[in-house]
């Protein structure tokens, strides 16, 4: 199934009183680029992230947005710090006893002495955390992928249409060929006539100057070639994934046989139909640059 380069994939789970949103989008690129953005929580997950992504796309430039959020009211819990607290009273009692100050530090102005109590986040299951992360990645990810599907069919179809064009623009050159020869002769006997008069014409001399123009703007080859690479390209269509490269060093091919009929082009329509060709491959080849 040949897929796009573009698309795009949400999803949004909630495990309980975590809320993982995944949220990414591609578009072409020689290779896979992968950009994640996600809470600082989540970092110690991106080499899995970047190894799941791979199981559903081979290249494309993506961008990854995750965000999650903790429900929870047990988001921080506060922590009594005993020993911190047993050395401030027995500090204040060094100073009564030196001093002969009146020791009269109440529980209240005691906990509000630096390091007695301290909030403290209370840290997450890594496992449990990343069942949530994994299940709204791969929900992300399918749709990404159906998406990117979707796509990959429209430029399919797109470029089979080009194709057919193509082959039409072909069959006009290879018509066209023997036709440019014939008026060529005919040419050449008219003007041989005009300027010998009345004097014999060797046919040998005409037949021997047709083949030489023949042989010179002959195209043969390169509409035979041009006509494989076309199926060719219709037969790597079908094929699974993974074929943008391989189009695209198809159609490099076909642009080359049409530059060659171009350049031997000595008549009119030939030249129309060959930039017609190139002006089509270009299309094809600019649709093949979004195939993953």
């Amino acid at each position: 199934m040949i897929k796009s380069m573009t698309g795009f994939g949400r999803c949004e789970i909630q495990k309980e009183s975590k809320k993982f949103t995944v949220e990414l989008k591609s578009v072409n690129h020689r290779y896979l680029d992968v950009n994640i953005r996600m809470p600082k929580k989540l970092n110690f997950f991106e080499t899995a992230i970047r190894s799941l992504l791979k199981s559903y796309a081979n290249r494309g430039k993506v961008d990854i947005f995750i965000t999650y959020e903790d429900l929870s009211q047990s988001q921080v819990s506060v922590k009594y710090h005993s020993n911190v607290a047993a050395e401030y009273l027995k500090y204040f009692k060094q100073i009564e006893e030196e001093f002969g100050l009146k020791n009269d530090v109440s529980v209240a102005a005691l906990a509000r002495f630096p390091e007695v109590f301290t909030m403290e986040e209370q840290s997450d299951d890594e496992e449990e955390l990343w069942n949530g992360l994994k299940e709204a990645l791969e929900g992300a990810f399918t749709q990404f992928v159906e998406t990117r599907t979707k796509e990959g069919e429209n430029l399919k179809n797109d470029i089979l249409g080009k194709l057919d064009v193509l082959n039409g623009q072909v069959a006009c050159v290879e018509e066209r060929s023997p036709q440019i020869v014939a008026e060529y002769r005919e040419k050449l006997e008219d003007k041989m006539k005009e300027l010998l008069a009345d004097s014999q014409i060797e046919e040998s001399r005409i037949a021997a100057e047709v083949i030489l123009f023949a042989d010179k703007i002959c195209t043969d080859e390169e509409v035979v070639r041009l006509k494989s690479h076309i199926q060719h390209m219709r037969n790597t269509l079908e094929e699974n994934e993974g074929i943008g490269r391989k189009l695209d060093f198809i159609a490099q091919e076909m642009n080359r046989e049409a530059n060659t009929i171009l350049s031997k082009a000595n008549d009119l329509e030939v030249s129309n139909y060959a930039i017609s060709l190139k002006t089509e491959i270009e299309k094809i080849r600019e649709q093949i640059q979004n195939i993953e």
